[in-house]
C-alpha cells in the first residue's frame, strides 16, 4: 500500500505528468505536483486531486537550476517529507535541423530535460539512502532510442536520460532504491494536437498498433514501477509506445 508515502511528479501540470500524478494519487499517495510555467494549470491538477479525496500540494521549480530544485526539497523535508517516489517528467522541445539548430537551442532542451533529471535525482537519492527505500522513474522516450528527425537536442536528452537511470540504478541497487525509465511513443497531447491530419496519418503508419497512446497508459506504467512490490526491477527501460521501438 502507497498510504503515508510522497510522490513529486515534476512538470505535472499537463500532459503525462498530469495524468501520472492523478494515477498516483489514486493509488495512495500524496503527490506533489511540480510545475515552472502555468500555476493555474497545476492548482486545477491539485484540485481534481483532492476532489477525488486525494492529497495534493503545488511547488514551483525550475528543474533546470539546481538551487531551485534544493529549495524545493528542502521544503518538502521540513514539511510533508521527502519523495519516496521521483517521477522525473519535466520537458521542452525546440526542435529544428541539427545544421540549423541554435547552441541555446540545444541546451536549454539538455538542461531541463537531463540535467533537471540529475539535480532531482541527486537531492533525492540522498534522502531515500537514509531511509533505504526509493523509486526513481524517468521520462525517456523512443526519441532517444530510435532518433528523430529534427530532434537532435530532445533525443540526445532522451537517450541520455537511459543512461542515467542505469548508472544510478547499479549505484543505488544495494540501498533499497529502484531506478527506471519510461520510455513513451507518440502520445496524444497539445503538440500532437497542432499537427496536420497528413502527419498524424504518416506517424500512425509507423506505429503496430496503429494509434498514439494516451497520457493515462503512460502513467499505467509509472504507477506499476512505483509500487513496492517491483523493487526487483531496476535498471529497465519500459517502452510504452505501441510497438513502434521493438
Amino acid at each position: 500500500m502507497s498510504e503515508g508515502r510522497v510522490a513529486l511528479v515534476t512538470g505535472a501540470s499537463r500532459g503525462i505528468g498530469r495524468a501520472t500524478a492523478l494515477r498516483l494519487s489514486r493509488d495512495g499517495f500524496t503527490v506533489v505536483i511540480n510545475y515552472n510555467g502555468s500555476e493555474e494549470a497545476a492548482l486545477k491538477v491539485k484540485e481534481e486531486i483532492e476532489n477525488n479525496c486525494g492529497k495534493a500540494l503545488c511547488i514551483k521549480c525550475d528543474v533546470s537550476d539546481p538551487v531551485s530544485c534544493e529549495a524545493m526539497f528542502k521544503e518538502l523535508s521540513e514539511g510533508i517529507g521527502a519523495p519516496d517516489v521521483l517521477v522525473n517528467n519535466a520537458g521542452i522541445t525546440k526542435d529544428g535541423l541539427l545544421v540549423s539548430m541554435s547552441e541555446e537551442d540545444f541546451s536549454r532542451v539538455v538542461d531541463i530535460n537531463l540535467k533537471g533529471a540529475f539535480h532531482c535525482m541527486k537531492l533525492a537519492a540522498k534522502y531515500m539512502m537514509k531511509k533505504r527505500y526509493g523509486r526513481i522513474i524517468n521520462i525517456s522516450s523512443v526519441s532517444g532510442i530510435l532518433g528523430n528527425a529534427g530532434q537532435a537536442n530532445y533525443s540526445a536528452s532522451k537517450a541520455g536520460i537511459i543512461g542515467l537511470t542505469k548508472s544510478a540504478a547499479r549505484e543505488l541497487a544495494g540501498r533499497g532504491i529502484t531506478v527506471n525509465a519510461v520510455a513513451p511513443g507518440f502520445v496524444t497531447s497539445d503538440m500532437t494536437d497542432a499537427l496536420s491530419e497528413k502527419v498524424k496519418e504518416a506517424v500512425t503508419q509507423q506505429i503496430p498498433k496503429k494509434r498514439f497512446g494516451e497520457p493515462s497508459e503512460i502513467a499505467h506504467a509509472v504507477s506499476f514501477l512505483a509500487e513496492e512490490e517491483s523493487g526487483y526491477i531496476t535498471g529497465q527501460v519500459l517502452c510504452v509506445d505501441g510497438g513502434m521501438a521493438m
